[in-house]
């Protein structure tokens, strides 16, 4: 038996009635994944999909990219998900976009767009905008509207938004994971989300790749400030001569967040003809503002950006520049 819960929000309840309203009111819905898509994307868009497959909504579930993460296979409606954008559609819901960039495509102006989200830097960009940067992740935020709207969670929506919490909190170790993030959790396993299923499935697929190429990543290291600045790099002739993704080297980072003396980390790497940077730091230091002079954004402790080269080494210098300047 499941049982009742209250939601404490920053964000205005009367919106996800509007939402609501939006949503039941449009003939076809197109449901927005953010660039380089990750869980908390890709759970917040296919906990909506479900929803809406079981209520007989028709929608799309749209990305720019097909590369899409496959570790998230397991989840319902995953192999729906499109990179061709449908000949109509009269609303936009965007999950976890944190800037209007993110969204990868320019949405007509005349369509409503409901913007879900958690990031500080969001930009509001929606018609509706149910952002909280408080929250732990877009899947939260997307929890909160099936429960003030009095949607039913099934199985296959749990399972998507226990997903997108559960990666976005590094496994519920971050702060701005907490109580109440915990009880909606809990939850969600009530409504049938499995945390050992989920776990094994984003932790215990690896590709042999990725530990061919994640020695080369680490062995970049480079230490500043008596270590307490540190940067590893990823080169395009090493995920040539490897095979691996960009992605089967994002553990790097957390491994370096790791080592005692780092309080800030970053993580340069080529991908399709520019440079994604991954920031990370701990205590009171906020990277986001670092994201900030690259046109990226993020939260206070993990932030990112992109920067318009090919030259790995350039836009590491670059990025080490700024952080040099804010951290004297």
């Amino acid at each position: 038996m499941k049982k009742d819960f209250i939601l404490n929000n920053k964000i205005d309840m009367s919106l996800y009635s509007k939402a609501l309203e939006l949503i039941e009111k449009s003939r076809y819905i197109l449901i927005v994944t953010h660039v380089n898509p990750d869980p908390d994307s890709i759970g917040s868009g296919l906990a909506l999909s479900n929803l809406f497959f079981e209520n007989k909504i028709k929608h799309k579930v749209f990305n720019v990219s097909s590369d899409l993460p496959q570790n998230l296979d397991f989840l319902n409606r995953f192999d729906k998900i499109t990179n061709i954008l449908p000949p109509f559609y009269d609303l936009v819901i965007s999950v976890d976009c944190g800037t209007y960039k993110r969204l990868g495509f320019e949405v007509p102006k005349d369509i409503p767009l409901i913007n879900f989200d958690h990031h500080a830097s969001n930009e509001n960009f929606g018609t509706i905008n149910l952002v909280d940067p408080y929250k732990s992740s877009t899947a939260e935020i997307v929890f909160e509207f099936f429960k003030h709207n009095g949607l039913y969670i099934t199985k296959n929506s749990a399972s998507a938004l226990y997903t997108g919490i559960y990666d976005d909190t590094l496994a519920f170790s971050l702060g701005r994971c907490d109580e109440e993030t915990f009880k909606k959790v809990n939850f969600l396993v009530e409504c049938g989300a499995s945390p050992s299923f989920i776990a094994n499935k984003l932790l215990r697929r690896d590709s042999l790749a990725k530990y061919r190429i994640i020695p080369k990543v680490l062995d970049s290291l480079e230490l500043y400030k008596e270590g307490e600045i540190a940067s590893i790099i990823a080169l395009p002739e090493w995920f040539k001569s490897t095979g691996a993704h960009s992605r089967d080297c994002e553990d790097a980072l957390d491994m370096i967040m790791s080592m005692g003396i780092v309080k800030i980390a970053f993580f340069t790497r080529s991908i399709n003809d520019s440079c994604r940077i991954s920031l990370r730091s701990k205590e009171g230091i906020n990277v986001s503002k670092i994201a900030s002079v690259f046109d990226g954004g993020g939260h206070f402790n993990a932030a990112g950006c992109t920067i318009e080269t090919k030259d790995v080494l350039e836009a590491k210098n670059l990025v080490l520049k700024e952080i040099l300047e804010i951290y004297k």
